[in-house]
């Protein structure tokens, strides 16, 4: 018998190290994605990687795919944040308050960034054939020996051995399979993706920055941004910005944070326009048409929750464990899912009984430490909070249960 492919939901970045770790197993397997392709939404802001992180998509890429993938990588000199005060353009001191000394380099003594797009596409190599667009997973149905995805017209997937969830936060799969114990909170920060010419950021200097400005009427407003030596003096180098504010100070119009372009821009602009000349061409000169809102959204402090083991079931990445900026945590611990999962099925040869169990026990310890962490990380920089029966949640999607 030809073996079942694993299923896995979403087109996230550790859904597609997964499929790609499985590619090189040679064990079959499917993606699922609800977008029409993989440019269909804008992923162009950069995620650093940790040392955990890059030691992950080693393992799942192997020698030669990783060698491609880490030569695309952005790198930059600097063991950490240099804090700039926005208003005075003053660079501060390592005894300021606002100077962090948290430690950012992970290979060769550098810190090691690539942009979200680029990631998933890097990883899709060799996979493409795989990958199934315009497919909404909005539950499963457990079968006598596999599982089907549920799409969301009510038609069915093939059947697979193994099906794994990993469509973010308002992951279908992972509302059915722990029975809504996976709570997502939303901490009402907002923030503002942007970016510009390289001239732009001349004034910065290389180096890893955080600016923050509690000046404005609604709030503190903090942005960290990232200026490559490789990219610094190329006229034809677009770097990237990312802005958050605490709660209220951003606001998408009519609170739609699917707008992108000139309402986005718009806003950043105005919270900036009194900062200083050496940070202001980051807005001033701004690719308007690029600027997209975010939200920021956290698991529940208290770590990835219990539920009964499905053998036939399990949860990546952000359907999981989701993480709030501040740290740079949540990329790196959702591929340390891909790597450790892939590697346990690798082992096994494809799906085995005891699979989801091992993978589970051992992503609880270090999900649970990287969440909590993030969540106090972004508690200290923009004052996140949650209370219990009063942060809002973020719905998860409805799931179409089923068996057979």
């Amino acid at each position: 018998m030809s073996q079942k492919p694993v299923l896995i939901s979403g087109a996230g970045i550790a859904s597609l190290l997964l499929a790609r770790y499985l590619h090189r197993s040679n064990i079959p397997f499917l993606v699922f994605e609800r977008d029409a392709s993989i440019v269909f939404r804008a992923q162009g802001y950069r995620l650093r990687l940790s040392s955990s992180g890059l030691d992950a998509i080693e393992t799942a890429l192997g020698p030669e795919g990783f060698k491609k993938f880490y030569e695309a990588c952005g790198k930059t000199g600097g063991a950490g944040f240099a804090a700039i005060d926005p208003l005075t353009g003053e660079t501060l001191g390592q005894e300021h308050e606002s100077v962090s000394n948290e430690a950012l380099t992970s290979r060769d003594g550098l810190v090691v960034g690539i942009s979200r797009g680029d990631m998933r596409t890097l990883f899709m190599e060799g996979c493409e054939d795989n990958v199934r667009w315009s497919s909404h997973i909005k539950g499963y149905e457990s079968t006598k020996d596999g599982v089907r995805a549920i799409f969301a017209d009510g038609s069915k997937s093939e059947e697979g051995c193994m099906l794994v969830g990993g469509e973010g936060i308002k992951s279908a799969v992972a509302q059915q399979l722990t029975n809504g114990a996976i709570k997502v909170y939303d901490l009402g920060s907002r923030g503002i993706h942007g970016q510009a010419p390289s001239g732009a950021f001349k004034g910065l200097g290389e180096g890893v920055f955080r600016m923050s400005d509690e000046s404005g009427p609604n709030g503190k407003v903090f942005l960290i941004t990232n200026v490559r030596a490789q990219d610094k003096d190329n006229p034809d180098a677009v770097l990237g910005w990312t802005m958050g504010g605490a709660p209220g100070v951003i606001k998408a119009p009519n609170d739609n944070y699917t707008i992108t372009g000139k309402p986005a821009a718009g806003i950043a602009k105005e919270l900036t326009k009194n900062w200083h000349p050496r940070v202001k061409p980051l807005f001033d000169d701004m690719q308007e048409s690029e600027a997209a809102f975010w939200k920021i959204t956290c698991s529940s402090p208290d770590g990835v929750p219990e539920w009964p083991t499905d053998p036939r079931v399990t949860l990546i990445g952000d359907a999981v464990h989701a993480m709030t900026p501040a740290g740079g945590n949540g990329a790196n611990t959702a591929v340390r899912d891909s790597a450790l999962l892939g590697g346990l099925l690798a082992e096994a040869g494809g799906w085995r009984e005891d699979v989801a169990e091992r993978y589970e026990k051992e992503m609880r310890v270090y999900g649970t430490e990287a969440v909590k962490q993030s969540y106090g990380q972004a508690n200290g920089l923009f004052g996140a909070r949650i209370v219990d029966g009063t942060t809002p949640t973020v719905d998860a999607e409805m799931s179409i249960q089923g068996s057979s």
